[in-house]
């Protein structure tokens, strides 16, 4: 190949890598388990997770993993209260810990630190959940927003992050949009 035509394909990758819809900015996966922070498991929806925003355009680094409970609500405050604003990853995700267990608490370490909440995205991802299992309306998940940062609670199944990421993906260019205060409205009537 020739260095003119090896330019034009890096070019044209460059161009399609500005395209997407997280060019630009910062994503974040945290996996709230127990046995996968004490190694005795496999993180098996972080990766999907990380692969799914890598591939919309944000800069992810691998899932942060941590145990049930307070090491959860410390990873999110780190995130949302610790780093500068304007260093904030633009899409937080976590898997885990939404359930009726002693110590599923991510939703309420989320939200306490969300400024507004929106319920309706949770129980869509109930509704595209119970498609496949009742279990579906146990998970406890928030979502919302503080600051620029949107915030969402996946549950920790890899059956419940695929039905989340097929929900949220489709939303996830309004989200964003509205959050950075860049859609046009429109008129109102």
């Amino acid at each position: 190949m020739s260095s003119e035509t090896n330019g034009a394909a890096q070019a044209q990758a460059t161009s399609q890598a500005d395209d997407l819809l997280g060019a630009g900015r910062t994503a974040a996966v945290i996996i709230a388990s127990t046995s996968a922070a004490r190694g005795e498991a496999a993180d098996t929806t972080g990766p999907i997770l990380v692969d799914w925003l890598r591939t919309r355009g944000y800069e992810t680094p691998d899932a942060i993993v941590v145990r049930d409970g307070e090491p959860v609500g410390q990873a999110l405050r780190s995130l949302l209260i610790d780093t500068p604003e304007s260093e904030r990853p633009r899409i937080i995700v976590t898997s885990g810990g939404t359930g009726l267990a002693p110590d599923d608490r991510t939703p309420e370490f989320t939200a306490e630190l969300l400024e507004r909440q929106s319920p309706g995205l949770v129980y869509a991802m109930w509704r595209k959940g119970l498609e496949s299992t009742t279990s579906a309306v146990m998970s406890r998940g928030v979502a919302g927003v503080r600051g620029r940062s949107f915030v969402i609670n996946f549950p920790g199944s890899k059956g419940g992050v695929k039905d989340g990421i097929t929900v949220i993906d489709d939303l996830l260019e309004h989200i964003q949009t509205s959050i950075e205060d860049t859609t046009d409205h429109g008129p109102r009537v």
